[in-house]
């Protein structure tokens, strides 16, 4: 590990990494954990990964921690492959990364595995999250692998699927009658009673080491050649960051020589960001009204660190944009037809690609690259089917 610290996103404030780090208690910023690269130069090559197996903890000297400190779940590199552009001729030059083949299914994996490996090195027993589902559910699982004790509390609608992921990994699990930011309240509150460290998004600098290692998986993916463009189903912003954080450290050592575009996907039933795009404003400055959505991690009214996420973007000319449910139940049974299991967020970049190339904001010419940020495996319940029209044959059938 060659980390330098900590610095504040917002104020410029210096924490040492030797303790367990929240947000700035001097402004509330977010805290962006910084690296002597001129000594990770000296210890890693790009031939020096090529010949280290491709797992996520293949980058180790370039996260908050030591290498016999990795809590880890067996994660893979995570497949890419291009889209076939015989199905739709928005899908030219365009790619997906199927992030649905990590530990819990979900890219979530990559953010709580460093975390929890982190908090563990740091001494913290006790960790509590608010989530949508699919955090507390890896956040449940990399905490029962590391014996801590695990909080989480979730919309009292969350999937049944990432409600009983958590409690049978032995997460002591609440259901709140609200969203997300209600159930940041209450980890936020209760807090100092009960003694427990929030692991919430953005406000610990853990869990988005884990997503800048998925800018490096891209980049050594693409042979040091990065897409012009990438698509991010986008709720509370860890993802974009990460990537951003991610690229710019390639930059800085001279691994690649572009960032690409980074586009944060939305639901139009929850878009906070992409209004505050729109509006030219520098943060979210107030929690979007009746949010609904089918895509539950995207459901996040009033994403902390909002100045972060859209810094993110604008420092990569990108955008945000959104679209609605209707487009992302079928860009899910587009992605069947595609043999991709995608869960109802990552859909949402399919809808976006369409929109964007058929707007001409994407150059049919751009590499594109979709993430997929989880599986369709959990999210049968959104996709319904008439029994009653699919044909049933009698034991004696010869025929159709």
């Amino acid at each position: 590990m060659v980390s330098l610290g900590a610095k504040c996103s917002k104020c410029q404030s210096a924490f040492s990494s030797d303790v367990a780090l929240t947000i700035c208690p001097e402004c509330g910023g977010a805290l962006l954990l910084e690296y002597d690269l001129a000594q990770v130069t000296e210890q890693i090559s790009k031939t020096i990964l090529e010949r280290r197996d491709d797992t996520f903890w293949k980058y180790i000297e370039l996260l908050p921690l030591a290498s016999d400190g990795v809590i880890s779940l067996q994660e893979p590199y995570t497949p890419v492959s291009p889209l076939s552009d015989r199905f739709d001729k928005a899908f030219k030059n365009a790619y997906i990364k199927d992030d649905g083949r990590l530990p819990t299914g979900t890219f979530k994996a990559r953010g709580m595995a460093v975390a929890v490996s982190c908090l563990r090195e740091l001494g913290v027993r006790r960790v509590a999250v608010p989530s949508a589902g699919n955090a507390a559910a890896a956040l449940a699982a990399y905490g029962a692998k590391a014996g801590l004790e695990v909080y989480a509390f979730m919309p009292k609608d969350v999937p049944d699927s990432n409600l009983k992921e958590s409690i049978f990994s032995g997460a002591k699990v609440y259901l709140v009658d609200g969203l997300i930011d209600d159930a940041s309240r209450i980890v936020q509150t209760l807090q100092q009673k009960y003694k427990w460290f929030n692991i919430s998004t953005n406000r610990q600098p853990y869990r988005l080491e884990g997503y800048k290692a998925m800018a490096f998986e891209i980049a050594e993916q693409f042979k040091w050649d990065p897409p012009d463009n990438i698509l991010f189903p986008t709720g509370g912003g860890e993802g974009i960051i990460g990537l951003w954080k991610g690229f710019n450290e390639l930059l800085n050592l001279g691994w690649t020589n572009k960032i690409p575009r980074l586009v944060a996907v939305q639901s139009s039933g929850c878009a906070p960001l992409v209004e505050a795009i729109v509006k030219h404003k520098s943060a979210v400055d107030e929690a979007w009204r009746h949010a609904e959505t089918i895509a539950a991690g995207l459901r996040i009214p009033f994403p902390y660190a909002s100045y972060l996420i859209l810094r993110a973007i604008r420092e990569t000319e990108g955008t945000a944009v959104a679209v609605d449910d209707t487009e992302i139940a079928a860009s899910m049974k587009d992605f069947f037809k595609l043999g991709i299991y995608a869960c109802p967020e990552a859909a949402s970049t399919l809808a976006a690609l369409r929109d964007l190339r058929g707007d001409r904001i994407l150059g049919r010419d751009e590499t594109a690259l979709l993430c997929m940020t989880g599986t369709a495996l959990k999210h049968f319940h959104l996709l319904a089917v008439e029994r009653s029209e699919v044909p049933i044959l009698s034991r004696q059938a010869d025929s159709l």
